[in-house]
């Protein structure tokens, strides 16, 4: 159990589980010759069935679980959000939602949206979790609402509507890579008596290509740490296959480019979460925390242009949510009444301060057949800067 102590033990019944993954990981780099790339590692701790961390049952989200999500912390995020979702959904068009988490925000939306007279035909889910499904049907389906909840395997045929993304990308298994005086080099995971640890070989192929496109300046150390997610832009092409007329929202931690591989983010943007501690050891209790990388906006938007779909905007997300009414929405509850106006206030304050999600958090916008300028990029669009 390699990882940085001390933090909370697991149960153990957790630590079984995890201890069954880490025997299928060693099977996976033994098939692969002793060395597997971190990318296929990410997706078995995360997605293996049964045994990754979303594919398992331990409590994710919350205060029981390992983070909160902005649409965990009350209704004004997804109050705030159902009014962009208002200004682009198109007559009789449905919302999608990508990995729904606990149901909040589609609990909170989809009555916004109702309230406001554009509520979706459906609401569709695509959740690689079943065991997020399951908390999602028994929240969302007792609404008692005219739009129609559903879960899908995989994307549409010519979707019309709205599809949502938050804290979607940094999920998606990214390779680990490092710039070096020797070379391109693809960081990996083989074991050794310890367990599992790092190693690197060459870059090759897409992952070397995709290097190659990237100006790093090398630190003293001679060497510069970061990833490349080469799923995400995958999933952007499969989107626009998908959509025929609408856009997708793109909610979550990362930065343009230049940001990204910044000469002081020199050791990568890596990070796992485990009972609301953040640490950077991906081979901690595998299966039993979350691992992320930060997601490149600068790569979403060209493969949104390469696909054929419209940049729409890009925004750091206190500036969207602002745009979109979120102070309209908290000046309708009276300060006076601290019982309710205090956990509001708290929750704006996590959205919209630059040291909480207010900055580090962003907001991109991609469509097809869908008007501009749209309310949450009428002021501060940083879509130059991509």
């Amino acid at each position: 159990m390699s990882g940085p102590l001390p933090l909370p033990p697991p149960s153990p019944e957790a630590l079984a589980a995890s201890e069954a993954l880490v025997t299928l990981i060693r099977g996976e780099i033994a098939a692969a010759g002793g060395w597997l790339g971190f990318a296929r590692y990410m997706e078995l701790a995360l997605y293996a069935p049964g045994l990754g961390y979303y594919a398992g049952g331990s409590a994710k989200l919350g205060a029981p679980g390992d983070f909160v999500t902005a649409p965990e912390l009350g209704e004004l995020y997804g109050r705030t959000l159902a009014h962009q979702v208002a200004e682009l959904l198109p007559a009789g068009g449905d919302l999608l939602e990508f990995g729904a988490g606990s149901g909040a925000l589609a609990q909170t939306a989809t009555r916004e949206l109702a309230a406001l007279g554009r509520a979706p035909a459906n609401y569709l889910i695509i959740e690689p979790s079943a065991e997020l499904a399951a908390r999602q049907r028994q929240r969302l389906e007792a609404l008692g609402l005219s739009t129609r909840f559903q879960w899908l395997s995989s994307l549409p045929h010519g979707f019309r509507g709205v599809m949502l993304a938050n804290e979607v990308v940094d999920a998606m298994p990214a390779h680990a890579v490092a710039w070096t005086l020797e070379g391109l080099v693809e960081r990996g995971v083989t074991l050794d008596a310890s367990g599992l640890r790092w190693t690197d070989r060459p870059a090759t192929g897409a992952v070397a290509e995709a290097m190659r496109a990237i100006a790093v300046d090398l630190p003293p150390s001679g060497r510069y740490e970061s990833e490349i997610n080469l799923a995400g832009p995958a999933w952007l092409r499969a989107i626009a296959a998908s959509l025929a007329e609408g856009a997708l929202l793109v909610i979550d931690y990362g930065f343009t480019r230049a940001e990204y591989y910044h000469p002081q983010r020199s050791t990568g943007t890596l990070m796992c979460h485990y009972r609301h501690h953040a640490h950077g050891d991906p081979f901690f209790l595998p299966g039993l925390q979350d691992i992320t990388t930060h997601v490149d906006f600068s790569a979403l938007a060209a493969a949104g242009a390469n696909a054929g779909l419209d940049l729409l905007g890009y925004a750091g997300q206190a500036q969207f949510l602002i745009n979109c009414g979120i102070t309209e929405l908290l000046a309708g509850t009276d300060p006076a009444d601290v019982r309710r106006y205090a956990p509001l206030a708290g929750e704006a304050q996590k959205l919209l301060s630059p040291a909480e999600m207010g900055e580090l958090f962003k907001v991109m916008a991609l469509g097809r057949g869908t008007q501009v300028p749209l309310a949450g990029f009428s002021a501060g669009d940083r879509r130059e800067r991509l």
